[in-house]
């Protein structure tokens, strides 16, 4: 009897499960005959329940032929975000439950080709780079020569999306000679060449025919329109464009793409000063993405979504527009859309990548704001103005620092733990990704486990928000004020822009904002000042000219704002970032005599910090400042670092350290020890990378890159990079340089004590020797920086030579200008000495001047 249920049991149960996989099936096909919003909500229900149900390999690859369709549906019908997530889905079953194994489902074409189309669609170039990739591997893998065509069209199309046309046109190239490729791929490839080389200014008009055989009809009018456009013969262009749009309304396009033609026709007529036309193209454009908005004008926040069309609508309307509030209004519009379009993104790269246009975007609204103050003198147009100057500003590294922050408020939440967690595994494979010679399938590996951590944060990252909704990062001017009042310090950020240098002073009781206009010249001079630093003979061969162009500098920048301020705390922007502020020269001067020169520095104590926020919110501080040092010093070697020696001895003498020199210096070392130390010290070799390969730190044995700090999770109170360039790096509009300086910075190091060019190995050395003597009275980075340069070029054992500004300013501080408690106790244990001293004095002299009044009355 046990036995015939057992099998009725089985039977049954088989039953079941062969009936939920046709289940699954029936309710996609029914969906897919039918395609509606009421059938895509009976989908969902059914999908719901589906996923409670499956177990069998046959009925997960069932639901990921169901999403993929429903995705297909989403995309098709402009739910962007909602169809990403769906292929996501599919995505991360199909490759969990390794269904390649048991079905030829092509995995590619249904799922992997159009995600890769969203990503780049919603500018999340990271993701898509990964799953063109991906794919891209799996076609060479199954020798499907169409999906690896396919790839490489894609790819292209990712890389003229970002502007990276030289790239794109090699990867076109390289498409061209994969066999079996279609006279349609071909065209493909052809148009995309064609606007990467209307951009590179190698496409002229007519030339089609001969270079570019294979274009249709309907891309060489586009082509003809954008070299027209690209020439600036508007007229031209405007008619080019309309026989190329009557000719898109003819066939099927979606009603993204129908938003997008109206969207450059608005452009077209902007152009020409038709701004009455061109606001009604834009109408047209936001009532084909918001079909329920019949009004006029701007629309509501809350009827928007996660659409870069958006941002080309407002921010070209902001452009038309008169009023400077309306124009306001409309970028922040933009603003708001980049967010939503933001929070899908989980790689810095692709943060980073589109900053630019909020950069310009913040420039103009900075500059709108300027100009209603000059009308109105009301000073929170000021800071309204800051605001935006510091949204844009290292961001990334804000969106790290404010997570760290949150996690030391709430230590024990495990949704915080697993996002930091996540967060860290995600740049640790980017980091091994970075690595030379892995192999294909290596990468790919890799690039799976990437796709799938990016769409566990960002699941995560809805759930974290409802739970804390306060916003994190948020200050007021009177915050800010009362900050400074209390470190005695004045704040100047600059804004670097297209157009113009916004020089904002915060102090304990004012703001002000002075424009500089970013013309060719003064980029020039700039440029001429920080290119004195590139050798050490420049400055000494002709001290003069240093002397001049430090003053110029120094005005041109209107650093004699500040002049009254002893403590000064900068944010700079842009070529700033390189500038070396303590080397300015307050007043013309004639001498020839480094330390009588008026250097910034003798004046006025320097810090600098990459945004407010760093400055006004504290990691939690380590729990010791005992010190670990790495030395690696490279004997016998051509880069042997001999006056490194002395820096090691001069820590050891004054610090409580551990010193590892030589073969012990290694990179397995600072991994497994860096963490368990307050005070970091690099004594080695840096470099700020290239275009091919990240900044990096050398140790003995091996490199350390900047993608690989990124994945470890430090709370150092101060990190001394004793060692070239370590605050050098490829320079991205509003994140800053990347450098191995930020990379401490992104790890969760507070204050850095860091390099901007090459320099003397024996100045670095009784610099730092200088600084640890006052960091052991002191406990403060921001002045055992300042003292050991005064003291540097005090120093008449140092020849004036030695003394360029060269040799002694490439060091910066970053991080807090706040004089540490010790300092303030030692301070006030010598006033309540003196007052003692003068108390007694008075006495025994009042006591004196009594007994010779008795003798005399005597």
């Amino acid at each position: 009897m046990n036995k015939i249920c057992f099998l009725l049991f089985l039977f049954y149960g088989f039953g079941i499960a062969q009936n939920l996989e046709e289940t699954i099936y029936v309710a996609a096909e029914t969906f897919l005959a039918n395609q509606n919003d009421e059938s895509l909500q009976i989908l969902n229900r059914k999908e719901s329940v589906f996923k409670t149900q499956v177990k069998t390999k046959d009925e997960q690859l069932a639901l990921v032929f169901l999403q993929s369709h429903k995705a297909y549906y989403l995309d098709k019908n402009s739910h962007l975000k909602e169809a990403i997530t769906t292929y996501e889905i599919a995505l991360k079953r199909f490759n969990k439950h390794e269904l390649s194994k048991i079905s030829e489902f092509d995995i590619i074409e249904n799922c992997l080709k159009p995600l890769g189309n969203l990503y780049t669609k919603t500018d999340d170039f990271t993701n898509a780079l990964i799953t063109i990739n991906q794919y891209i591997f799996l076609a060479k893998k199954n020798k499907n020569t169409s999906h690896q065509i396919s790839g490489g069209i894609n790819l292209a199309k990712l890389y003229l999306s970002v502007g990276k046309h030289e790239t794109a046109l090699k990867i076109i190239e390289d498409t061209y000679k994969i066999p079996n490729i279609s006279n349609t791929q071909k065209t493909y490839l052809q148009n995309i060449k064609s606007e990467c080389l209307i951009v590179l200014n190698k496409l002229e008009k007519g030339t089609y025919s001969s270079n570019l055989s294979n274009s249709s009809p309907l891309n060489i009018e586009k082509n003809n329109y954008l070299i027209q456009l690209q020439n600036g013969n508007y007229q031209e262009a405007f008619k080019s464009f309309k026989t190329y749009k009557n000719n898109q309304l003819k066939s099927q396009i979606t009603e993204r793409m129908l938003s997008q033609l109206h969207i450059e026709e608005a452009q077209l007529y902007f152009l020409l000063n038709n701004k009455v036309e061109a606001l009604k193209s834009l109408q047209v454009a936001i009532k084909i993405l918001l079909p329920n908005y019949n009004n006029e004008g701007l629309p509501p926040k809350n009827q928007l979504y996660a659409e870069n069309k958006f941002i080309d609508i407002f921010d070209l309307y902001a452009e038309i527009i008169t009023r400077p509030e309306t124009a306001l209004q409309s970028y922040n519009l933009s603003f708001y859309v980049s967010s939503l379009l933001r929070n899908a993104w989980t790689s810095q790269e692709t943060k980073i990548l589109n900053e630019t246009n909020n950069r310009i975007r913040s420039e103009k609204c900075i500059d709108i704001l300027y100009y209603l103050y000059t009308q109105t003198k009301n000073k929170t147009l000021l800071f309204e103005a800051f605001q935006y100057a510091e949204n844009n500003k290292s961001s990334v590294l804000k969106d790290i620092f404010l997570k760290k922050i949150q996690l030391q408020r709430y230590p024990i939440d495990s949704l915080l733990i697993k996002e930091f967690s996540l967060i860290k595994e995600q740049e640790y494979i980017t980091g091994q990704l970075v690595k030379e010679n892995l192999s294909a399938s290596k990468i790919n590996e890799l690039s799976i486990k990437l796709s799938s951590i990016s769409h566990d944060l960002k699941s995560l990252k809805p759930i974290i928000l409802k739970k804390y909704p306060e916003e994190l990062g948020s200050f007021s001017l009177k915050t800010l004020q009362d900050k400074l009042l209390k470190d005695n310090t004045v704040l100047t950020e600059y804004f670097y822009g297209r157009y113009s240098i916004f020089q904002f002073i915060i102090s304990n009781n004012d703001i002000t904002l002075n424009r500089i206009p970013n013309t060719k010249t003064i980029q020039n001079e700039i440029k001429s000042f920080i290119h004195l630093f590139d050798d050490a003979s420049i400055i000494n061969n002709n001290i003069t000219n240093y002397t001049e162009q430090a003053f110029k500098i120094y005005k041109l920048l209107k650093f004699d704002a500040l002049s009254t301020f002893k403590n000064v705390l900068i944010i700079p922007d842009g070529l700033l970032n390189f500038l070396p502020f303590e080397a300015l020269l307050k007043e013309e001067t004639h001498t020839s005599s480094f330390s009588k020169m008026p250097f910034v520095v003798n004046a006025q104590s320097i810090a600098y910090n990459t945004n407010v926020l760093f400055y006004l919110y504290a990691n939690k501080k380590h729990k010791n400042n005992n010190v670990l040092g790495f030395f690696p010093v490279f004997e016998n070697t051509n880069q042997e670092l001999t006056y490194s020696i002395n820096e090691a001895e001069t820590i050891d003498d004054n610090m409580t350290s551990d010193i590892l020199m030589g073969t012990e210096a290694t990179k397995t070392n600072f991994n497994k020890k860096a963490a368990g130390y307050g005070i970091l010290h690099l004594s080695t070799h840096a470099s700020s990378g290239n275009l091919s390969k990240p900044a990096n730190i050398s140790f003995i044995d091996e490199t350390l890159y900047l993608n690989e700090l990124y994945n470890l999770n430090l709370n150092s109170n101060l990190v001394v990079l004793s060692a070239c360039e370590t605050g050098v790096g490829t320079l991205f509009k509003g994140e800053g340089a990347m450098s191995i300086a930020r990379g401490f910075q992104y790890a969760g190091a507070q204050n850095l004590l860091f390099s901007l060019w090459q320099i003397n190995d024996l100045s670095t050395s009784q610099i730092m020797e200088s600084f640890y003597k006052n960091y052991k009275l002191n406990a403060s980075g921001f002045t055992a920086n300042h003292h050991s340069k005064i003291k540097y070029l005090q120093n008449k054992s140092i020849s004036n030579i030695k003394k360029s500004p060269y040799f002694w300013s490439a060091f910066v501080y970053y991080g807090s200008p706040k004089v540490s408690k010790s300092q303030n106790f030692t301070f006030y244990i010598i006033i309540g000495i003196l007052i003692v001293f003068i108390v007694l004095f008075l006495f025994f002299k009042l006591k004196n001047n009594g007994r010779k009044t008795a003798r005399i009355s005597t």
